[in-house]
């Protein structure tokens, strides 16, 4: 099953032209069944970008899958068009408003972890999201700073600055074969790193509610189970593009950053090499498998979830 997606959001063409099922609201509204209701609380500056991903792998699905945009109520962007953001997107503040429930929803990452947690502008509200997930979602997703951000709020785990920036493509194990996240997956996998912190792997173990799933000896936890919370921490980025890491790479050279080629990412690390994607097909089971996951156990009725 596809997508559905307003026909005019970007990702729409996008996702149609990778070969990815995609529908519009009338054709979606003929088809009998119940779709799963997914949001994104979309925490990055490039919105678009960011929809994209996560739609490519939500939509790869053999489920209907209704994605709805969300934003914080008061935070702007300067990255994305206002019209775009005022047509596909909603306030935080809207979705409390209409008392709306989830199957699942992904909390992306944001550009902000070398401030502290109280010091992000919209920390008290997004807070409130995370309360908001234990009553009016049946799956929450945590991704990068948004999985970092989850972890400190419910476990008191706090981030730690690395001395140099984990940037590139990193081996992780599979610690747990038989969790149904990581069916299908091989002993270990390669996944994109992107950050200047870390969750210590102390820190977790730590904490008996909490089960490492993936992991790294050179970059620490990957991918965190809170069964209790009915969450997922993910630390690092399936969802990025084959040239997402380029993208950052020469930003930061054009604008005169100190920032190391990314690891096992060019051929021969040699940066006039077009990039590998050494990701794509475990990125698209642990999406599919998180999907798969929420169709078994979540309530027909929507009401119900969250009792």
């Amino acid at each position: 099953m596809p997508i559905k997606i307003p026909t005019d959001l970007p990702a729409f063409d996008v996702l149609t032209r990778e070969g990815v099922m995609v529908m519009g609201e009338d054709q979606a509204s003929r088809q009998d069944i119940r779709p799963l209701r997914i949001g994104l609380l979309n925490l990055m500056p490039k919105k678009i970008q960011t929809e994209n991903q996560f739609a490519r792998l939500i939509g790869a699905t053999p489920l209907q899958i209704d994605l709805s945009l969300i934003r914080m109520s008061e935070h702007q962007t300067k990255n994305t068009a206002a019209d775009h953001m005022e047509s596909f997107y909603r306030p935080f503040s809207d979705v409390i408003a209409s008392d709306e429930k989830f199957d699942g929803l992904i909390i992306t990452g944001a550009p902000i972890e070398h401030l502290p947690f109280e010091d992000v502008s919209y920390w008290q509200e997004l807070k409130s999201v995370f309360d908001w997930t234990q009553s009016h979602v049946h799956s929450t997703f945590g991704v990068c700073w948004g999985g970092m951000a989850m972890i400190n709020h419910f476990h008191n785990i706090d981030k730690q600055m690395l001395e140099a920036k984990a940037f590139g493509c990193f081996r992780h194990k599979n610690l747990k074969s038989n969790s149904p996240y990581l069916r299908g997956f091989s002993d270990d996998c390669v996944i994109p790193v992107s950050r200047w912190t870390e969750i210590l792997r102390s820190d977790v173990t730590a904490e008996p509610a909490l089960e490492i799933l993936l992991g790294s000896d050179e970059v620490g936890p990957c991918l965190i189970e809170d069964a209790a919370h009915r969450a997922l921490y993910i630390f690092n980025h399936f969802e990025y593009d084959s040239d997402t890491l380029k993208q950052e790479y020469d930003r930061d050279i054009s604008e005169g950053r100190s920032i190391n080629v990314p690891n096992n990412y060019y051929p021969g690390d040699d940066p006039s090499m077009p990039p590998q994607n050494r990701w794509r097909s475990h990125a698209h089971l642990l999406y599919g498998n998180w999907i798969n996951e929420i169709y078994q156990s979540t309530p027909y009725d929507l009401n119900d979830i969250g009792s």
